[in-house]
């Protein structure tokens, strides 16, 4: 069966690829990730996607777009209504099953069901809507019990580990919260 995984970064793609491919699933990669902030960083982050691509022998589809108005206006309504992140995973996913299902794919997942930061429940209630609305499955898998190894395979390959999950709004609360568990 052929699946799209969506790439929010390479070291959580990891294990995800990994995993997949163990299940004998051909996997292809897709980089969308239009929230991420500032320019230089998603830049950053592509790059470590194309090494580690190109090191674990991963098709990758790229779609380059940058559009920091347009995002930025997306996660501020989102963050007014206090789903900054579900506007988000719905971007993501949106585009991740619409492409999917143009290219052929059998169904499509992501990485962000990696992290043990990002909120599972909303993750998955938004990659069955996009699913629905665009003809294609949804193949569920909790990539988070690999968390740690992943980490550790990361690290091995020398990968970019970044220290937040990628918007503006979560830098700022990812340099906040290191700055209080320094005068803690």
């Amino acid at each position: 069966m052929k699946v799209l995984l969506h790439i929010c970064c390479a070291p959580c793609a990891v294990m995800c690829v990994k995993n997949l491919r163990e299940e004998d699933f051909d996997v292809a990669g897709l980089w969308f990730n239009p929230s991420i902030h500032p320019y230089g960083e998603w830049k950053k982050r592509r790059s470590v996607v194309v090494q580690f691509a190109e090191a674990v022998d991963l098709p990758v589809i790229y779609e380059d777009k940058y559009l920091l108005n347009d995002n930025l206006k997306l996660l501020l309504e989102g963050f007014d209504k206090g789903k900054r992140c579900e506007f988000c995973y719905s971007e993501r996913l949106e585009k991740t099953a619409k492409i999917a299902k143009k290219k052929g794919f059998s169904a499509f997942t992501t990485t962000l069901l990696y992290s043990k930061y990002q909120d599972h429940s909303a993750i998955i209630s938004t990659a069955e809507s996009a699913a629905t609305k665009h003809g294609i499955t949804f193949l569920y898998r909790d990539f988070r019990p690999l968390w740690g190894k992943g980490i550790t395979e990361s690290k091995k390959m020398g990968l970019y580990r970044q220290r937040w999950c990628g918007c503006i709004f979560s830098e700022l609360e990812a340099e906040k919260d290191r700055e209080n568990r320094k005068h803690t």
